[in-house]
C-alpha cells in the first residue's frame, strides 16, 4: 500500500444504511501482547488492525512511514 500520504486517515461508516455514521479514524501504531501493529484505533478501543504484528516500534514506524504494510 504504497500511495497512502504520511499521517494517512482512513474513514469507516458504522452501522447500518439508515443509522450509521462517518468516523474519521487515523492509521498509527499500536501495541498488543503480541507486538507493535500498524491499526486504528476510535473511542470504544482498537477498530482495525491493517498489518502484521512487529518486534519494535521502529520496525512499525518504517513501514507506516514507506506505506509498505499489511497483512
Amino acid at each position: 500500500m504504497k500511495d497512502r500520504p504520511d499521517n494517512a486517515s482512513v474513514t469507516f461508516r458504522l452501522g447500518s444504511s439508515t443509522t450509521s455514521s462517518t468516523r474519521l479514524l487515523r492509521v498509527r501504531i499500536h501495541r498488543s501482547a503480541a507486538g507493535y501493529y500498524i491499526g486504528t484505533y476510535c473511542g470504544c478501543g482498537p477498530y482495525s488492525r491493517e498489518s502484521g504484528y512487529y518486534l519494535t516500534r521502529e520496525l512499525a514506524q518504517a513501514d507506516l512511514d514507506s506505506g509498505a504494510y499489511g497483512r
